[in-house]
């Protein structure tokens, strides 16, 4: 992934996982990560289609973890906000008269499954508890 939607949305939910108790605002969250309340209400929309999080409108308003943090694994997070495989997109306009550029996208597709496959599977046995843990 070349973008910083993982960190993002790692970085909300360990941040309403370390305050359980607490109805967390956009604006509040957006000034830990130092990025616009607008990014972090995009992400938010996302964990709530996952159910993770919960969220009230108003004054008193804020985010919640819904979940206990030990049921969100890492990779979870990871594939609800990867857009890209972990090494980027292929270059979809090769040349076909090269023996390379007719022939590389469809090997760059089985080393980018076998890339991202990896990756999962580190992610797999963490979970969004043990990584806040670090954080005590």
């Amino acid at each position: 992934m070349n973008n910083t939607r993982f960190a993002t949305a790692i970085h909300i939910l360990a941040i309403l996982a370390k305050f359980p108790e607490k109805w967390l605002s956009s604006d509040w969250i957006a000034e830990s990560i130092n990025i616009n309340p607008v990014i972090v209400r995009k992400e938010l929309g996302t964990l709530h289609a996952h159910g993770w999080i919960v969220s009230r409108k108003g004054k008193v308003g804020g985010t919640k973890l819904q979940v206990p943090p030990e049921s969100i694994t890492l990779a979870e997070i990871y594939k609800a906000v990867k857009n890209t495989d972990v090494l980027g997109k292929k270059n979809l306009k090769t040349n076909p008269s090269c023996p390379i550029g007719r022939n590389i996208n469809n090997n760059l597709e089985s080393l980018f499954i076998q890339t991202d496959s990896v990756v999962i599977a580190s992610l797999e046995n963490k979970t969004l508890k043990k990584f806040v843990e670090q954080f005590s």
